[in-house]
């Protein structure tokens, strides 16, 4: 069993408020979550309204899937134009 576990550190220039950051994050949680079938939660920076992290957690039999899902959860986050990638870090345990 292989454990993927993948941390986004976003910037949100659109979001205005904590509100508005809330239903940034939720559309971008939904679409990963639809497309992926992975565990996704704000881990921190909770409180500031332009700065998101999340974290991804991800569990296959082979490394090879691990790393092709946990790819295109960035690949979506790229592709979205209400978030910048800031940093990202990808652990296998």
């Amino acid at each position: 069993m292989i454990v993927g576990l993948l941390t986004l550190e976003l910037y949100l220039s659109e979001a205005q408020s904590l509100k508005e950051k809330r239903i940034i994050i939720k559309s971008l949680k939904d679409r990963i979550k639809n497309k992926f079938n992975v565990s996704i939660a704000e881990v921190d920076a909770n409180d500031l309204w332009q700065r998101s992290i999340l974290g991804v957690a991800c569990v296959a039999n082979e490394t090879k899937m691990v790393n092709q899902i946990l790819n295109g959860v960035m690949g979506i986050v790229l592709k979205t134009h209400s978030a910048e990638l800031l940093d990202s870090r990808m652990e296998m345990l």
